[in-house]
């Protein structure tokens, strides 16, 4: 038996390298004779241009055709980055699909869409991974607008069969004019685990007619497959797709298994086989993630600093692999390789592939801020048994190491790609006294939507959620992490804070998960916004804050917490980097984490900037000062859930704007707020009614549109908001 690995990529192919001797190679050193090129006829991907020219290949050219592919993705891989590994191990079963099936007439639904790559090479894309001039021309994910190939734009998990279900419901309604034909959806690496692709394969068997479940089992999903479901998965690979229980079965699905799941001449015959059927049908093909790169076990000798390709073990390029078969349960894949050292097998490192110009950089804020507050957690585990910290899939993107999760145990319970059931889990986990901690990306917390309502907050469950990624990013339009705010500030109960150090950030995680019954304990939900991009990069770099420094003082502990600073009554606190303490600071119980904190006393003009946007704060006062004259107050408002009444009151006397900058959706979000604050709350002295002006993001979706591109369009620049500003004057 063999098992699959992560979804990444390494330096397998292109060049054989690893560890120390990695951060010598660079892309120079990829042998051409490996790297296909574009226009070149010798190699035949550079000669498909659409599925029909893959149908057009002799039966011995395939294997060749898909030797190229694992080639391009590796080379691609080292230059560009991106989900090469589970793209790797889908080379054979995307070519045999294009060979069997004639799409865009038969519909593809890739499940995430993050294996797509292949198929797109077979699309009339190609150049776009041949051809480093071309890499942004495609997304990595499926996308209707660039291919008619492409039927969804996908970047989230499980949704396939659902989807695939539709397109059969409206087929079979509609007959022969429809214009659809077969129907598949590809799913697997760890998809399957998302409760929706249950629900969907529960319509499906109760559908009927032809759909046709491509399940790619690699036995991986991001760090590992966990879950009842996968112990029946493995008996049917033992046993040839004999065993039972069989879960597909016991839907009423027609099932096949396909051992050589990276043979493309069985898949093209097993395909074959399951073409222009008349019921729903499983095709369960196992896989090696990550088919193509160099196993550690099997080539020892990679460190060294000579870059000499590594020959193929087989016509398509997969290498045998003993990285595989690791006992059951088992909590991490044991490979502990960084982003650039993935390969094949059980290899969480190649989930996602950082390009070799990533090579030494410093950790992303998500690695950054994800350790600091596992490292926060950790010592805390065996004085509080209930303290458990829940990753629904993604932990080492986030900063949940290999080590941490060995070392916590049963406090940390990865979920698989279930953010919904995660939420609902950690709200049990609440009501039975225990200290849950739920931490993904912003994107991947929309899918639990219903259960912050229901079982989080209408419960008032004491669970803590670390909210990555939220804000304005350079991510493709699946991605986006600009909508959190809009969504998390505005559920009733819950309290959303957002941290501009790491020292207020460690501070509202101690908060957040106070043991049940302390002092100054929340009574419900806390959402914290992980820190981002622009907070990390201030923070290694005082000089972005030029106001601060970023030297805050110290605040009163009500309990081993800091306490804010913020407005006492009748007018703003001078309780800055001078380390005075307003009244309201020091008032008992929740509100000290609510309260506003004024970093600096001015007039004029008060700039509040919510979480990233903070050090543009900053920034802006600063060039208000040198360039006008006008010293600004600037205010850290530290969360979204409410607005500090005292704070804004205050602003009345000697301000005549209040700017509110935000790197989110604005409509909706966080600074109207404070807009309709004022204008619901206008005072017949006209000179006491500040004129607002609100900065943040159009609500709409961007792909792939770089950060400084955005805050340019969004007017969230020094330049932008300070004309806006003497504008006004």
């Amino acid at each position: 038996m063999r098992s699959a690995s992560g979804n990444g990529f390494d330096s397998s192919d292109s060049f054989a390298v690893s560890g120390a001797a990695e951060r010598t190679a660079r892309l120079h050193d990829i042998p051409p004779s490996i790297t296909p090129s574009h226009g070149d006829d010798s190699h035949l991907l550079s000669r498909i241009a659409s599925p029909a020219d893959v149908k057009a290949l002799a039966p011995n050219e395939l294997a060749e055709l898909c030797r190229e592919i694992r080639t391009t993705l590796l080379a691609y891989g080292h230059q560009h980055g991106g989900h090469i590994g589970s793209n790797l191990g889908m080379v054979e079963a995307t070519v045999a699909l294009h060979r069997v099936f004639d799409s865009p007439r038969d519909r593809i639904v890739f499940d995430v869409s993050h294996q797509s790559y292949v198929h797109k090479m077979l699309t009339g894309r190609a150049a776009a991974y041949l051809d480093p001039d071309r890499f942004s021309e495609v997304t990595g994910f499926t996308n209707p607008d660039e291919s008619k190939h492409d039927q969804f734009v996908l970047g989230h998990t499980g949704t396939s069969i659902s989807l695939a279900c539709g397109l059969a419901k409206t087929r079979d309604m509609e007959g022969p004019n429809s214009g659809i034909g077969n129907v598949i959806a590809v799913i697997g690496d760890g998809s399957l685990s998302s409760g929706v692709a249950f629900e969907g394969l529960n319509n499906a068997a109760e559908q009927g007619g032809n759909l046709i479940i491509v399940f790619n089992d690699n036995e991986m999903s991001i760090a590992g497959d966990f879950g009842g479901m996968y112990g029946p998965l493995a008996r049917l690979r033992a046993s040839g797709g004999t065993a039972q229980p069989n879960l597909f079965n016991a839907f009423g699905l027609d099932y096949r298994y396909v051992e050589a799941g990276n043979d493309v001449s069985a898949l093209v015959a097993a395909f074959e086989e399951v073409r222009d059927i008349d019921h729903p049908v499983v095709a369960h093909i196992h896989t090696l993630k990550g088919a193509g790169y160099d196993g550690e076990e099997t080539h020892a000798d990679r460190q060294t600093a000579s870059a000499s390709p590594v020959s193929f073990d087989s016509p398509t390029g997969v290498h045998p692999t003993d990285n595989v078969n690791h006992s059951e349960p088992w909590h991490s894949d044991h490979c502990n390789l960084s982003d650039h050292e993935p390969h094949e097998g059980q290899c969480e490192a190649s989930h996602w592939q950082n390009p070799d110009a990533a090579i030494g950089k410093p950790d992303d804020p998500r690695k950054h801020y994800g350790k600091m507050a596992m490292a926060a957690l950790e010592p805390r585990f065996a004085a509080e048994p209930g303290l458990v910290v829940i990753s629904p899939a993604t932990p080492g993107s986030n900063g949940i190491t290999h080590e941490f999760r060995e070392r916590a145990g049963a406090h940390y319970v990865d979920t698989g790609i279930t953010e919904s059931h995660a939420v609902a889990y950690a709200a049990g986990i609440a009501r039975a006294g225990g200290t849950p901690v739920v931490a993904t990306t912003a994107s991947f917390f929309q899918r639990a939507y219903d259960q912050f309502f229901q079982e989080m907050s209408l419960n008032r469950s004491r669970v803590t959620v670390l909210d990555f990624l939220g804000g304005l990013s350079g991510s493709d339009n699946t991605h986006s992490g600009a909508y959190d705010v809009t969504m998390f500030s505005n559920i009733p109960g819950a309290t959303m804070l957002v941290p501009t150090s790491a020292r207020d950030y460690l501070a509202d995680l101690a908060w957040a998960t106070a043991p049940a019954g302390s002092a100054d304990a929340p009574a419900g939900p806390v959402v914290i916004r992980v820190p981002g991009e622009a907070i990390l990069t201030a923070e290694r770099d005082a000089t972005l804050l030029p106001v601060t420094g970023g030297q805050i003082a110290d605040r009163p502990q009500s309990t081993s917490l800091p306490v804010s600073v913020s407005s006492a009554s009748g007018g703003i606190s001078a309780a800055t980097v001078r380390g005075t303490v307003s009244v309201t600071a020091q008032r008992a119980g929740v509100r000290h984490m609510l309260d506003w904190r004024v970093n600096q006393t001015g007039s004029h003009v008060a700039i509040i900037g919510l979480g990233n946007a903070y050090p543009l704060a900053e920034q802006t006062a600063a060039a208000l000062s040198a360039d006008y004259g006008i010293t600004a107050t600037v205010i850290d408002p530290r969360q979204c859930t409410s607005l500090d009444s005292d704070v804004l009151e205050s602003l009345r006397d000697g301000h005549q704007q209040v700017i509110t900058l935000e790197d989110g959706q604005l409509e909706g979000g966080w600074g109207e707020k404070v807009t309709a604050y004022y204008a619901n709350h206008h005072v017949s002295d006209g000179s006491r009614n500040p004129h607002v002006l609100n900065f943040g993001a159009a609500k709409e979706f961007t792909d792939r549109v770089p950060l400084g591109e955005l805050n340019e369009r969004y007017g969230l620049t020094v330049e932008q908001v300070t004309e806006a500003i003497t504008r006004c004057f």
